[in-house]
Parts: structure tokens; sequence; C-alpha cells
């Protein structure tokens, strides 16, 4: 087992030369059995336990195990401990997500401080066909039906998984061989969660049905993995060729694709999903993109973690939401005529004739049935029409305000245009400096 253990190593490339790996042990007989083998083929290694304090007594029981097989096997321990269930309650997150996301926030934090060239994780080839299984049920793209990656990235922590060779019967075969010692999880034998359900009801009956089903399964993974290889390297082109970024005049920058360019032959739902899912977009949020897009549905919404895509007309609005600025202020400073520069200055700054407006002037967001003078122009005209004459799209439109004066007059459209009544002409005796911020474009 050590031979193919670092056999399987060489082949998939899973360790930097020369770094030492952190291993995520937890005391079950899976990290146990990963631990035993990095310590027979000298590879350097730390070990890290977490403490989720889910289990009353039985996980102390855990940390301190792992803590003496660490000294046992003389390498360094790293460990801490959460509130797991305060941190789920306050994000409004599963306990398992929570769990998740505190191990591997904690893994890249000691990959940061220690210098780890990577993370070991004890998944195995039974644990793979299960995650297929999870995927399959619950509904999922190409993506979640190559099982479980031996080797895969988490922001700039590089993940790996040198088990992924081993069934559960491979490590509980050595276990029992060289008599490792190592915790139970009691949880793994309850029938409570969907993965337990997979592993103690469906499997067994598979292989009932299907002796061969493990082999089989490794083999059709694999095959949908370069499946998917295929399938990304078509969508990364159409990707290049359909979405297309702007600048917003408010400073932000957004994805667009226009719906009619999108090729006849490809089916929508599959292209869509491709193209969104980078975005954070889930495959029931793309459905109901697609069945927008089918049925012309402009000023559609659809949300994702941190993202925003808005349905107008004849394009898919795609932009970041912590990119869109916050409510401008405007400050406004009086001058004298002969303090106007000639040739005006930086983005967000204009100048108006001050006795012409009416004090007290005030920000507000723009609403429909505004109306103002555009700049060059005598007569009024809605600014709604204004801003689809000028293009902007239904995300840039919530960016949109308007500066007034006390009669609600509508001085200027905040970093798109003045209102001609109040521009500043060789008759101006007194003139307001107005100012943006923050400045879209500074």
């Amino acid at each position: 087992m050590l031979q193919r253990f670092t056999d399987y190593l060489s082949q998939q490339h899973l360790l930097p030369d020369g770094g030492e790996v952190l291993l995520a042990v937890s005391g079950g007989r899976d990290s146990v059995c990963m631990a035993h083998l990095f310590h027979r083929a000298a590879i350097p290694f730390a070990i890290a336990h977490c403490n989720f304090h889910l289990r009353p007594g039985d996980c102390d029981r855990d940390q301190q195990f792992v803590r003496r097989l660490a000294d046992t096997l003389g390498v360094t321990f790293f460990t801490t401990d959460f509130d797991t269930r305060r941190f789920a309650a306050d994000r409004g997150m599963g306990i398992e997500e929570a769990a998740r996301t505190l191990r591997y926030d904690y893994f890249a934090q000691l990959c940061r401080q220690h210098g780890f060239a990577c993370v070991a994780t004890a998944h195995h080839r039974d644990d793979s066909i299960e995650t297929f299984f999870l995927n399959l049920f619950r509904g999922t793209g190409i993506a979640g039906l190559h099982g479980i990656r031996p080797l895969s990235t988490l922001g700039d922590m590089l993940l790996v998984r040198p088990m992924l060779c081993f069934s559960r019967a491979d490590i509980d075969d050595y276990v029992r061989r060289h008599g490792l010692d190592y915790v139970e999880d009691v949880t793994n034998g309850q029938l409570d969660a969907r993965r337990n359900r997979i592993r103690l009801q469906l499997m067994p009956l598979l292989r009932e049905l299907y002796p061969s089903v493990d082999t089989t399964m490794v083999d059709n993974m694999e095959r949908l993995q370069q499946v998917e290889t295929v399938y990304n390297l078509a969508v990364n082109d159409l990707r290049r060729s359909l979405l297309h970024t702007s600048r917003s005049p408010f400073g932000f920058k957004y994805t667009w694709l226009d719906i009619a360019s999108l090729p006849p032959l490809y089916p929508l739902s599959t292209l869509s999903l491709g193209l969104l899912h980078p975005f954070g977009f889930t495959p029931s949020t793309v459905a109901d993109m697609v069945r927008a897009m089918r049925s012309g549905q402009t000023g559609a919404r659809f949300l994702a973690p941190d993202y925003v895509a808005v349905l107008d007309r004849n394009r898919l609005v795609v932009a970041d939401r912590r990119s869109l600025p916050p409510a401008p202020t405007v400050q406004a400073v009086l001058l004298a005529p002969s303090d106007v520069p000639p040739f005006g200055e930086r983005h967000g700054v204009e100048y108006v004739d001050a006795d012409l407006v009416r004090a007290p002037l005030s920000v507000r967001h723009w609403r429909h049935g505004d109306r103002f003078c555009p700049l060059g122009m005598h007569h009024q005209r809605r600014l709604s029409d204004f801003l689809k004459d000028s293009k902007i799209n239904l995300i840039e439109k919530d960016c949109v305000h308007v500066l007034v004066d006390a009669d609600d007059r509508i001085v200027w459209v905040i970093g798109l245009r003045l209102d001609h009544r109040f521009r500043v002409t060789s008759a101006t005796r007194r003139v307001l400096r107005l100012s943006v911020s923050p400045d879209p474009l500074a």
C-alpha cells in the first residue's frame, strides 16, 4: 500500500518539490492512515486539527488523541477551537457549511504563517463516489459529477487528496495490519445525514446488484472529468467571444452578454450555466435567467452572493455588487466667475450660476416622472428618456442620483449632465463649484 501511495503522489503531481505538507487530521481511521503513510514515506509534514465543539466530550477527546499522535510521529501539531453553532447562526449557515468554512480558513492561515506547500485531506475513493451521488441527486452541472479531484485550489491554498487511490476497505485493512489506533465518530453510523444514507444504504444495494460498481464508478468519473475538460475549453472560447466588459460612467466595470449573439445551435441552458457559473449564479438561478431571456422579461433581476444580473432589453448585464458606488455627496463652493478655469476640471466637478438656484441643494435618487433640460437643449425632457438614449443600463440606473434645489428642480444629473437652465453664462455674477464625492472616475 505504501508503494501505491507514493506512486499515486507522483502520477498526480500532488506534492510540490521540497515543500512541507500540512495534514488535516481528525483522528479517524482515514486521516490516521494518511499520517502513517506520510511518516513511512519520509515526506515532511505537520498536523492540524480543528475542535468544532459539536459533540460534547468527544471533540475534546479527539483533539487530545491527535495531539498524542503528532507527538508519537515527532511532527509539529497545530490546533484550534471553534464555537461552530454560534458562527453558523450569526451568518445564517448550516452547521456543515460553517465547519467547512472555519476549517479551511484556519488551514489557509497556517499556510500563510508557516509556508506549507499544500494541505492534504484524507478523502478516499468511497468518499468520491458518495460525492458523485450526492451531487447527482441534488442537481448539478457536469462539474459536480467527477467526484472529488486529487488536486484543487481554494483561494491561494493548494488542496491535495493523496488517499483517493484507496477504498475504505483498503484503509480498514491497512489500519488493522499495522495496529493503528484511531477515534470513531459516532455520527458516521447515523442515518440522519444524506451522505451516511448513501454510504450505509445505497452503496451496499448497488454492490449487490452490480458487484463491480466501485471500479465502474471510478472509470465513469474519470471519463466525465475528461468530458468536462473539453466542455470547459469550448465554454472558455465562447466566453471570450460572447462576454464583453464595459466601464460605467459611475466608475464600476460590468460584464454584458448580447442575447441575440448566442449561437442558435447551442443548448441555451447549458451554455448560459457555463458562461454565468463563474459569477456564482446557481444552476436554478441560471434556469430562471434562461426563462426570462426566452420570454423577454426586461428588468428581471437575479442575485448571486457577490453579483447581480439584470435583463436589460436585449442584453444581460452582470456587475459585482461590491463595486457599486454609494450615494454621492455634493459639495458646493461659491466662486467669482474669474475663478472658473477656462478649460474645466477633472471629472466630477461642474459649475452653475449661483443666482439661478434656490438653496438648499440636496441629493436624491432619480424618479420616474423627473424632467430636466439637458445642457445644450432649450426644452425639458423626461429623465427616463435621457437615460435610455444615453444607454444607461438597469444596474447603472440604480446608481443615478440628481442634485435638486429647494424647488425640486434638477440642477445636475450627477456624473452625466447639467441642466441647461443653470449653466454659467457671460451674465453670471456668482458661480457655484459643485464637486461630487466619491468621484466615479477619480
